[in-house]
């Protein structure tokens, strides 16, 4: 699938997140096999209880929080040079 710019779009199907819970309360997601973001605190407290309900929402609870999402209603803007 590619989107207006020629760029092959990467589903979370092709390539998905991954996390992993330390013993101290820290989430740490990764992608790929690297590190995407560690979060720790109040928003680790938050994320955690809501993983694990399915593969799909953990998918998209993890692409929020790593900014990696792109909403439906976003349009490709073409730059006039």
């Amino acid at each position: 699938m590619r989107d207006d710019g020629g760029v092959r779009a990467v589903s979370l199907d092709d390539d998905p997140f991954d996390y992993r819970i330390t013993k101290s309360g820290m989430l740490i997601i990764t992608r790929n096999g690297r590190t995407v973001m560690e979060l720790g605190g109040k928003k680790a407290s938050a994320l955690i209880p809501k993983l694990g309900a399915s593969d799909e929402s953990d998918q998209q609870l993890l692409a929020r929080v790593t900014g990696n999402y792109r909403h439906g209603n976003e349009r490709q803007v073409n730059k006039r040079h």
